[in-house]
Parts: C-alpha cells; structure tokens; sequence
C-alpha cells in the first residue's frame, strides 16, 4: 500500500516528538507541510488518500535528519515570516522572533509620536525592523550590522520587499550617518553566562548577533550612550527578561529624560523606550 498524506503527517509528528514535545512536534509537522511542501491544510484535507510522490519523501528524510541535530526549521526552510512578510534568513542571521514585534510597534508609535522623519536599525541583522519601517512609514531608513553576511541577506530582503534602506557596514552606530533619527535596535542582549542552560538549536545562530559582555547588558548601554551623544530624539532597544531596571538607570544616566520599559505577553521585560 502506498503511503498517503494523512499517514504522512501523523509519521511526521510522530518522528518530531521524538526531540520535541507533542505539541511542538503537531504545530512544526503542519508548518513543514505547509510551508516546506507548500501544501494548504484545505489540500491537505482534500487530498489525505494521495500517494505522496519519492520526492517528497525524500525532501523530508532530509529536512528530518538536519533536525534530529537541532538545526531550526526556519533555517532549513531558509526564511521565516515576519509580521506577514517572508523573510529571507542564514546561519549569518538571527531567526525573527514574534516578540520583536512589539520593539516594532513601540518604534512606530514614538516615532509618529515625535514626529520623526528619519530612523535607524542598528544591527539589522535578517533587516526586518528596517525594511518594516521602511514599508509602514515615509520616514527615511538606514541600518547597520557588523556582519557581511547579514547584509547580504539584508540587502536581498529589503530588495525582494521593495523596501529603500541605506545599509552600512560597521559596528554599531559608527558608520550610520547624520541624522539619525530614531534609533532603534534588536541587539544581543544574552548572558554568557547563559550559555549552557540555553536550547540546543541557539547554537545554530550567529553568537555574535546573542551575546554580549556585561551580562548582556554592554551593547544594549552603548547604543543608548551613543544615541544620546549624538543627538537622536529617541531610542527604541528590545531587551531581554529582568534587564529592564538596570538598563532605564543607565539610560538616564546617558542623559535621557525619560526611560520606559514594555513588557511582552509572558510578563518579561522586552522593551526599552528612551526618550528626551
């Protein structure tokens, strides 16, 4: 008897909560159909009594055996959707994540607030809070990142969404140019300290674009200094959980006015506004 869909999906998901849990292993099951295959849950039901084709049962012996590993699916898949738009994303980037989305909504909402006309993503990465910003205002956007890699696929997906954005090379705030604007930024925000304790498939991401000094606290204090000595009217900085006090402090001794700090669904602290 050949093997059909349904049988298909329920071996998937069975071979899934072998390293997952059985939830997990439900929900990536459908997003490797969906998404790897391209095959809708409507198809899906239509067609659960179709033989599946060698291909496509080769396609997931392999994308399966990458992930036994603990290499994300949004890699082997090579992109990620990002507040409904496919982004492009490499072992040079780090993976969207659905929290950084309220970064976005914070950014877009100081920003109209202040008046802005010109912003800045600084450590673009994948360059999705760029090319958003870019797509959702008439405001003027530049980013940066360290990495070439990043850039690249930065570049291709602000080109791929029809999104205008000045990227440069450097680290952090130096090669941006006057004015900046808002600044706003996704920067590693991670403990070292952290790292044993961490999932398996963080490995796979770039540590440079996760970790930084101080408790993960350096980079996210120089972006807000930075900031400041040059003039922004705003800076934007997701967080990670419990650093929000200690980086409202150092924002008002970098000379801010005002320090807020959001937190996201789980009650973590996840976002930090400072403002004059």
């Amino acid at each position: 008897m050949p093997l059909t869909y349904a049988q298909f999906a329920g071996d998937l998901a069975s071979a899934l909560s072998g390293f997952l849990d059985r939830a997990e292993a439900r929900a990536e099951s459908r997003r490797w159909l969906q998404e790897g295959l391209d095959l809708s849950p409507s198809w899906l039901l239509a067609h659960g009594d179709d033989p599946v084709p060698d291909g496509d049962r080769a396609r997931v012996a392999q994308w399966l055996e990458r992930r036994r590993q603990g290499e994300p699916w949004s890699y082997i898949l090579g992109w990620c959707a990002f507040r409904g738009r496919r982004f492009s994303v490499t072992r040079d980037t780090l993976i969207p994540r659905p929290e950084t989305e309220l970064v976005l909504e914070a950014a877009l909402e100081v920003g109209r607030r202040l008046g802005v006309l010109h912003a800045c993503d600084v450590g673009t990465g994948s360059g999705i809070l760029a090319v958003c910003m870019a797509l959702e205002t008439d405001w003027e956007i530049q980013a940066s990142d360290i990495s070439p890699g990043a850039l690249k696929a930065a570049r291709a997906n602000a080109a791929a969404l029809g999104a205008k954005v000045a990227f440069r090379r450097g680290h952090l705030l130096a090669p941006l140019k006057e004015p900046l604007g808002l600044v706003v930024s996704n920067p590693p925000y991670v403990d070292p300290a952290d790292a044993p304790g961490l999932q398996r498939e963080l490995a796979f991401e770039p540590a440079t674009a996760l970790f930084a000094p101080d408790r993960g606290l350096a980079l996210s204090a120089e972006i807000l200094r930075e900031a400041r000595r040059r003039a922004a009217p705003g800076c934007v900085l997701e967080i990670g959980a419990g650093q929000g006090e200690e980086l409202k402090a150092r924002a008002l001794a970098s000379g801010w006015k005002r320090a807020v700090v959001h937190q996201d669904l789980a009650g973590h602290d996840r976002c930090l506004m400072a403002l004059l």
